[in-house]
């Protein structure tokens, strides 16, 4: 699927550092503003504990985990939404992106500068907010402007797309991004189309020094208290750390870092599977002797949308899917065990996948 997430800040928040621990790409990380005016782009492959169970039983001959893409957008400064820091630009990138990843500074480091002088997490995160909510003004009061001269037709549909800008008008004058907005069902194409920045989800990355990976300070309470009613995540997550991870070339190398460190997994990894739940996204396997296999699908997709993620004939030619349940799969060994224990379901075109679903598509075209 071709999702992806973009990551955002302010300059020298730690947002290149985090992308190349992400991808290991080596963008540009530097201590200046403006060190990234393109956005870089990587393909990131997503942890999952289950795919390294399935290839343990199955024993295939290669292993296929999925992956999302991340983008990695130059820093954003007051002003933006005028152009400001080749402003239009990078708002420009963000707005191709389906979900936002804000990376704030919740550290001191007197070896980093900051673009506006000291640390102040609370008004990074508003000067970021308030960007984007003018550009998403100046963008839906242009469309008013069009949406009035229709309505003077007096058409219901003309009326009514009238009334649903002027309520996102409102709701973005009093400071409140449009994904808080409450609409109605027919109102919803509307603030759609206009594919506001602020309507997009969104994940807080607090960037922490190495002693607050854990409980965080008292820049990571200040950012936790603030976005409390927004119904969003907060995670924490030190860049250097991940940095010195990245690095490390063997898998037992880093997990003697990350016990050193205390820490259970990679900050990455947390990261990867709060942007894929962000995304509304779930997996399901394909597993046999040639491969075993992650599928990347939104959740609520019905059994033939599944299928097609492979390929589109199986979409189109679907009759049916053979579905084993991670668990049952796991406990019984096998799916020869599965079928003989009667364990193994026959789907039909309105089974919705759920997660971790280890699945066959038979088909005919």
């Amino acid at each position: 699927m071709a999702l992806k997430c973009g990551i955002v800040g302010l300059p020298n928040v730690g947002k290149s550092t985090l992308f190349n621990a992400l991808t290991s790409a080596k963008a540009l990380a530097a201590n200046y503003p403006f060190a990234t005016k393109d956005p870089n782009v990587g393909m990131i492959t997503v942890p999952d504990v289950r795919l390294d169970k399935l290839e343990e039983l199955v024993k295939p001959q290669k292993v296929l985990p999925t992956t999302i893409e991340i983008v990695d957008i130059a820093g954003l400064i007051k002003g933006a939404s005028q152009g400001e820091g080749l402003g239009n630009q990078f708002l420009a990138n963000i707005r191709e992106v389906d979900a936002i990843v804000h990376v704030i500074r919740c550290f001191e480091d007197t070896n980093v500068v900051h673009v506006d002088g000291d640390v102040n997490p609370v008004r990074d995160k508003e000067v970021i907010d308030m960007e984007l909510m003018l550009k998403d003004l100046d963008a839906v009061e242009k469309r008013l402007e069009k949406l009035k001269k229709h309505a003077k037709t007096g058409e219901k549909s003309a009326l009514r797309a009238l009334a649903t800008a002027e309520k996102i008008v409102k709701h973005l004058e009093n400071e409140q991004p449009a994904r808080t907005l409450e609409l109605e069902d027919d109102e919803m194409p509307l603030l759609n189309e206009m594919m506001l920045l602020t309507a997009k989800p969104v994940l807080y990355v607090c960037n922490v020094d190495e002693d607050s990976v854990h409980e965080g300070n008292e820049h990571t309470k200040l950012i936790k208290e603030l976005v409390k009613e927004e119904n969003v995540e907060v995670i924490l997550i030190s860049a250097g750390i991940e940095a010195d991870i990245a690095e490390l070339e063997s898998k037992e190398e880093r997990l003697e870092f990350l016990q050193e460190m205390g820490l259970k997994e990679p900050g990455v990894n947390v990261l990867i599977q709060a942007c894929y739940k962000l995304l509304n996204l779930i997996t399901y396997f394909t597993a046999g002797e040639k491969e075993v296999r992650a599928w990347t699908i939104e959740d609520g997709t019905k059994a033939p949308g599944a299928a097609g993620v492979i390929h589109t004939d199986f979409e189109k030619g679907f009759i049916r899917a053979e579905v084993i349940k991670y668990a049952d799969y796991v406990a019984l060994g096998s799916e020869q065990a599965v079928k003989e224990a009667g364990k193994m379901g026959v789907e039909g075109k309105e089974y919705v996948v759920t997660d971790g679903d280890v699945m066959h598509f038979r088909f005919n075209v």
